[in-house]
C-alpha cells in the first residue's frame, strides 16, 4: 500500500492534530511533523484508509481507533538501565554529589517524566536503594514518575516484566528486587510504593517543584524546537537550585548555558543554575522603630512626608499590614494596575493584583514564614496587545522583637531591559541554527531508529512464531508422511491377503460344489454359514435362502432334533461323530435313510460342518 494521499498536505494534518486534542485531550500539535506525520501514515496503512480527512471520519465512527493511534504515535522502547556506561555514572558521580549537598533527613525528589512502561523509575528505585540502603531509600527517596500513554502506565502500575526485559541487570540484583510471578517477574513491593505513577502532559500540565533530579531520555527529540523550550522552562521550574537533569544520548542543552550547567555532556547529565526565583544580595528585612521622644505634630509631619515619598515613589509599590490587609498603594501602582485608593483597607487576596499576573498570595506567605526577599524577575503582563515584564520583590518587614508586622510588595517595570535580552537571545539563537540543523537531524535519526527498534522487535516476535508454527508444520508433515507410508504397507499387505483369501474362498467353493454329498457349515450360534450345492440338491434349499439362519429352525425334510445333542457334544468336545442314521424326505418327497457326520470346524467354538448323503442301503442298484 502507498503513502495516504494529500488531502490538502499539513493542512489536513493539522485538522487532524487539532480534532484529536478537542475529542480525547491528547494535544500533539508540539510534536515534530515529520515523525507525526510518519507514525499516523502507519496507522492509517494499517487500516486501509488514504486520507486524513477519512481517517478523521474514521476515528469519529470507531472510538477504539483511538487507542490504537496513540499506540502507534508514542513509541514505548524501553528497558532498565538503559545506556550502561551514561546510569553507572549517574549512580557513582552524580547521586553521590546530590546525596552529599542534602541534610541527613531530607526528603530525595526525583521525577521521570516520559516513563513509558516504567523500567526507568525503578531502576532509579533499584540505584538509590543501593547507594542509601534499603532502609533510608524506603525513607527519604519518592519518585515520581510520569506519561502521557494510559495503556503504558497500567503496565508500569502492575510493575510485571517478562525475563527478557531483565536481562541487563545483573543476577544479583534481579534476585534482590525481583520476584517470579508465574511466567513473569513482579518488582519488590516495599520499594514499588515509593513510585507514584500518574498521567502528565509535559507540553501542557504543571510540572513537579523542589525537585533533586528529572530523568527525561529520549522524549525531547519528538517535540519541535518551541515545544521543546517550553519543556526545558517547566523543567528549570522544577529542579531546585543545584538539581541535576539527565536526558537522552540525541538531546542537549547547549543554547541554555545561562539556566543549566553541563556535568557531562556526553552522558548528557546537566546541572540548574542558582538563581531567577530567589535572589541572595537583598538587603534584610527592615525593622521599623519606635521614637517614643518624638512629639506628636512632629509625629505627624514625618508620617505625612512618608506618605508623599511613598506615593510619588518611581516604582509601583504596594504595602499591607501583618494581617494581609492593603495599607498602601502608591501612585504608579494604581495607575499601572487600575487600583484605586478606596482598595486600601481591603485584604489583598480580594485583589486582582493578588494572582494576576503572577501568584502573590503563596510567595507573600512564603517570605513571611522564611522571613527573607524574594525576587520573580520577569513576570509577564498583557494589557491587550501590549506587553510588559516586571520584576517583582516581596519585602517582609519587622518590628521590635523581629515580630513581622508589614509586607511591602514593589514592581520594577523590565520591558525594555527583556526586549532587549530576547533580541540578544534571537541573534544568539541565530548563530546557534546551524548547531540546531544538525541537533534536530540528530533526533531524527535517533527516532527513526527508535522506530526501527519497535519494527524490529515486531518482526522477531512474529518470525519466532512463524518459525514455531513452521515447525510444528514440519513435525505434521513427517508424522503424516510416517502414517502414510504405514498405510501403503499396510494396504499392500491387506491387497496380498485379500487376494489370498480370494484364492482360498475359490477353492474352497469349488471343492463343496464338486461333492455330491450336503455339507453344512455352522458357526458356534449354530446360524448357517454354508450350504453347498448338494444340500440344495438333496433337500431343495437354495444357499440364499438359508444363509444366517439358524440350522434346528430350517422346515426342510431331515428332521433336525435328533441331531442338536451330537452337534452340541462335538462343540464342546471337538471330536468327530457319525454316522447317524436319520430317516428323511427328499425334496422330491422320497423317503430316505440319511446318514450324517458331525465334524468340528477350524479352531474351538468356531462351528461345526455336517455332511449329509443318503444311505447305501436306501440307494437304487
Amino acid at each position: 500500500m502507498g503513502e495516504p494521499q494529500d488531502d490538502g498536505g499539513s493542512e489536513a494534518l493539522e485538522g487532524l492534530l487539532v480534532f484529536i486534542r478537542e475529542a480525547r485531550g491528547f494535544d500533539f500539535t508540539g510534536y515534530k511533523r515529520s515523525t507525526l506525520a510518519r507514525r499516523i501514515h502507519k496507522r492509517m496503512a494499517d487500516v486501509g484508509i488514504h486520507s486524513y480527512l477519512d481517517y478523521q471520519d474514521h476515528l469519529e465512527i470507531n472510538a477504539d481507533e483511538f487507542g490504537a493511534l496513540f499506540n502507534t504515535i508514542l513509541i514505548n522502547v524501553t528497558s532498565f538501565f538503559r545506556d550502561p556506561e551514561a546510569w553507572a555514572y549517574l549512580q557513582h558521580e552524580v547521586v553521590p554529589e546530590l546525596l552529599a549537598s542534602l541534610a541527613p533527613d531530607q526528603e530525595v525528589r526525583v521525577w521521570s517524566a516520559g516513563c513509558s512502561s516504567g523500567e526507568e523509575p525503578y531502576s532509579l528505585a533499584i540505584m538509590f536503594a543501593e547507594l542509601l540502603g534499603l532502609d533510608e531509600c524506603l525513607r527519604r527517596v519518592k519518585i515520581y514518575a510520569t506519561d502521557v500513554d494510559e495503556e503504558a502506565l497500567r503496565e508500569a502500575r502492575s510493575g510485571l516484566y517478562l525475563p527478557k526485559s531483565l536481562e541487563l541487570i545483573p543476577v544479583g540484583l534481579r534476585e534482590k528486587y525481583f520476584e517470579q510471578n508465574g511466567t513473569q517477574f513482579s518488582f519488590r513491593a516495599d520499594l514499588r510504593r515509593r513510585v507514584i505513577f500518574g498521567r502528565h502532559d509535559i507540553t501542557r500540565d504543571a510540572p513537579i517543584s523542589r525537585l533533586d533530579l528529572l530523568v527525561c531520555r529520549n522524549t525531547l527529540m519528538y517535540f519541535n524546537v518551541e515545544a521543546q523550550t517550553q519543556i526545558v522552562d517547566r523543567y528549570h521550574f522544577a529542579l531546585r537550585p543545584g538539581g541535576f537533569l539527565f536526558l537522552g544520548k540525541a538531546e542537549m542543552l547547549l543554547n541554555d548555558t545561562e539556566r543549566f550547567e553541563v556535568v557531562n555532556m556526553r552522558q548528557r547529565i546537566f546541572r540548574r543554575r542558582a538563581g531567577d526565583i530567589a535572589q541572595p544580595h537583598h538587603p534584610a528585612p527592615v525593622k521599623a522603630r519606635s521614637s517614643a521622644g518624638l512629639e506628636l505634630n512632629s509625629l505627624a509631619r514625618t508620617r505625612q512626608l512618608s506618605d508623599l515619598v511613598l506615593d510619588a515613589g518611581p516604582t509601583p509599590l504596594i504595602a499591607l499590614d501583618g494581617a494581609g490587609t492593603v495599607v498602601v498603594i502608591n501612585s504608579q501602582a494604581r495607575g499601572q494596575f487600575a487600583l484605586a485608593t478606596s482598595d486600601i483597607g481591603r485584604p489583598f487576596q480580594d485583589l486582582e493584583i493578588s494572582y494576576r499576573p503572577v501568584e502573590l498570595r503563596s510567595l507573600i506567605d512564603q517570605s513571611t514564614h522564611e522571613r527573607r526577599a524574594l525576587r520573580v524577575n520577569r513576570v509577564e503582563r498583557r494589557t491587550g496587545d501590549d506587553v510588559q515584564y516586571f520584576d517583582v520583590l516581596i519585602q517582609p518587614l519587622s518590628g521590635p522583637g523581629e515580630l513581622h508586622v508589614a509586607t511591602t510588595i514593589s514592581f520594577t517595570d523590565v520591558t525594555v531591559a527583556t526586549h532587549l535580552k530576547t533580541e540578544i537571545k534571537s541573534i544568539q539563537e541565530d548563530l546557534d541554527t546551524a548547531y540546531e540543523e544538525l541537533q534536530s537531524t540528530n533526533e531524527e535519526l535517533e527516532t527513526t531508529n527508535e522506530e526501527l527498534q519497535s519494527s524490529m522487535e515486531e518482526l522477531e516476535t512474529t518470525n519466532e512464531e512463524l518459525q514455531s508454527t513452521n515447525e510444528e508444520l514440519e513435525t505434521t508433515n513427517e508424522e503424516l508422511q510416517s502414517s502414510m507410508e504405514e498405510l501403503e504397507t499396510t494396504n499392500e499387505e491387506m491387497r496380498i491377503r485379500t487376494g489370498e483369501l480370494d484364492e482360498a474362498r475359490i477353492f474352497l467353493e469349488a471343492v463343496l460344489t464338486s461333492i455330491a454329498a450336503g455339507v453344512v457349515v455352522l458357526d458356534k450360534d449354530l446360524k448357517v454359514r454354508s450350504w453347498n450345492r448338494g444340500a440344495g440338491d438333496l433337500w431343495g434349499l437354495r444357499a440364499d435362502e438359508v444363509l444366517e439362519a439358524p440350522f434346528f429352525e430350517l422346515d426342510f425334510g431331515l428332521p433336525t432334533d435328533p441331531l442338536r445333542p451330537v452337534v452340541q457334544r462335538c462343540l464342546e468336545t471337538r471330536k468327530r461323530s457319525g454316522p447317524i442314521a436319520v430317516q428323511a424326505l427328499s425334496r422330491i418327497g422320497r423317503p430316505l435313510t440319511c446318514d450324517v457326520f458331525v465334524s468340528p470346524f477350524g479352531q474351538p467354538n468356531d462351528g461345526v460342518v455336517l455332511m449329509m448323503e443318503e444311505s447305501r442301503s436306501d440307494t437304487p442298484e
